[in-house]
């Protein structure tokens, strides 16, 4: 049996899985969304990643970029050493994508702040 807190809604259910005959069992949650995620998390589980990019900005040396989805919890480190090998040399604006399909995922790497639009002097 494993257990682990359900964090979908605001009520934090404190679940238990437990798989029997190729099937998993779901107890402990008070909604529906409580076993979808406990199923999820056993089965395919999906994490969302909020960082930074170099920049050659003095004034501005980092910008903060996100996925624009949820990407599967094992590429994570892969995906970060991809974030981490940018380095901006132009100005960019809240949901710019810095980096396309990261990894061939369907998840882009965007922009999360204006503060480079008007950084670079043209």
């Amino acid at each position: 049996m494993k257990e682990m807190t359900c964090i979908t809604c605001p009520n934090g259910c404190h679940l238990q899985i437990e798989e029997k005959d190729e099937k998993i069992l779901v107890t402990g949650n008070r909604c529906k969304r409580g076993e979808t995620f406990a199923i999820s998390e056993l089965t395919h589980p999906m994490r969302t990643i909020c960082s930074t990019v170099r920049t050659t900005c003095r004034e501005i040396p980092v910008l903060p970029v996100r996925v624009s989805q949820e990407i599967p919890k094992e590429q994570i480190f892969d995906v970060m050493k991809e974030i981490n090998r940018v380095v901006l040399d132009h100005p960019v604006a809240a949901g710019d994508v810095i980096i396309p399909h990261v990894l061939g995922l369907e998840a882009d790497v965007i922009a999360t702040s204006n503060v480079l639009r008007g950084a670079w002097k043209k």
